[in-house]
């Protein structure tokens, strides 16, 4: 008997908590979605290569700048994403030349029964990319959707019209966070700007849940997204 409680608290808390990409974001997820880039791997680490006491020595002993000023070339990346968002461009375009570049991890199938070549970092292939576009500076950020629901007192009675609509019968709590490191194109040297997080909240019925979530997404992504464009205004003058 606690083992069947136990499997019905986990199956609850399933359905009633979700984390996602925002690069995932559609309601029943987002059509050729391959997951995230590595995020060591765009900072220059490898997890699996060797890293020597005397590395960590001259990392520290370094002295990385970054520097992005208004109206600079800049390419960004968005984990995950063919294309960045719409609003982030919208957000970043008064305030940079922006170049898009895609976030989508590469994946080949021709070598599923040989051996692979030998793969490139893939933080010098962004870097050069961004170096054959004239951008001395390079942001990939990342971010995610996380997302609670709470059952209303309405449930029992979810599909009872009233005045042509549905009582609704579900709250749904939505946060968004970002992150995003901004990369010296020349030198490889990073930094995180991390903007302030934003919540909302919708009640929904069966009916227009779909359209409910996808809403929440929208308003969200613009605020976060507005909210990153001013952090890097505010650390980079």
């Amino acid at each position: 008997m606690k083992q069947l409680i136990l499997i019905i608290c986990l199956a609850a808390c399933s359905i009633g908590c979700q984390t996602r990409s925002i690069s995932n974001s559609g309601y029943h997820g987002t059509w050729g979605y391959r997951g995230e880039l590595s995020e060591l791997e765009v900072l220059g680490v490898k997890a699996d290569e060797p890293i020597a006491e005397a590395d960590i020595q001259a990392a520290l002993q370094s002295d990385p700048k970054v520097s992005l000023r208004r109206g600079d070339r800049v390419v960004v990346v968005q984990s995950g994403a063919q294309f960045p968002d719409e609003q982030l461009l919208e957000a970043l375009e008064p305030l940079y030349s922006v170049v898009p570049l895609s976030g989508v991890p590469a994946e080949d199938r021709r070598y599923r029964d040989r051996p692979r070549p030998v793969k490139q970092p893939l933080d010098k292939s962004l870097r050069l990319a961004a170096a054959k576009a004239g951008a001395k500076t390079l942001i990939v950020y990342w971010g995610v959707l996380e997302s609670g629901r709470e059952e209303q007192d309405s449930k029992i009675i979810s599909w009872v019209p009233v005045v042509g609509r549905m009582v609704p019968d579900e709250k749904q709590k939505m946060r968004i966070r970002l992150k995003a490191a901004v990369i010296d194109v020349a030198t490889g040297a990073w930094e995180f700007v991390i903007p302030e997080a934003y919540d909302d909240a919708a009640s929904s019925a069966r009916i227009n849940r779909e359209q409910s979530d996808q809403g929440q997404v929208t308003r969200l992504k613009a605020k976060g997204y507005e909210a990153l464009a001013k952090a890097l205004t505010a650390r980079y003058r």
